[in-house]
């Protein structure tokens, strides 16, 4: 698995294109080949995945038994919305104009990786998801992490 690392202010233009920071494109192997297929976040925001990660998504889906009403309900509203990405020749993808107004983008967006995904923000939003960072980190650090090495060495 392919892990992303950066955080990239970006603008999108009047038709909806996204250039693609070219620090991005070079760890996104095979992109050209394979395409990306961006989606709705949990929150107001977009995914972006690269086409080998979400087909890795959409194989955990298709094990859900699709009998009970949650995991249908789930999985439509997890795929509602994706649509295929690819690279034009200068390097842009054009975001759909639905999953723009579904994340309340405006000109000015944020590319944050996420391990093998990319965050799609719009900026004021994304700057404020971290107002109360400086005294909430720690704690959720602890809580997130701090378990990690029960009964181990350093967790005894």
């Amino acid at each position: 698995m392919n892990q992303l690392i950066g955080e990239f202010d970006c603008k999108i233009d009047a038709k909806g294109r996204l250039m693609v920071p070219v620090l991005l494109k070079k760890q996104l192997l095979d992109v050209e080949r394979d395409g990306l297929v961006v989606n709705r976040g949990f929150e107001k925001n977009l995914v972006i995945y690269p086409k080998k990660v979400w087909d890795e998504t959409v194989a955990e889906l298709s094990k859900l038994n699709m009998f009970e009403k949650r995991n249908r309900e789930f999985v439509r509203a997890f795929q509602r919305g994706a649509m295929p990405l690819s690279l034009d020749a200068a390097g842009r993808v054009l975001l759909p104009k639905s999953l723009i107004e579904y994340a309340g983008i405006d000109a000015e967006l944020v590319l944050a990786c996420q391990l093998d995904k990319i965050e799609v923000w719009d900026k004021k939003v994304y700057d404020g998801l971290f107002d109360d960072v400086p005294e909430n980190f720690a704690a959720l650090a602890e809580e997130v992490m701090g378990g990690k090495n029960k009964g181990g060495a350093n967790g005894e």
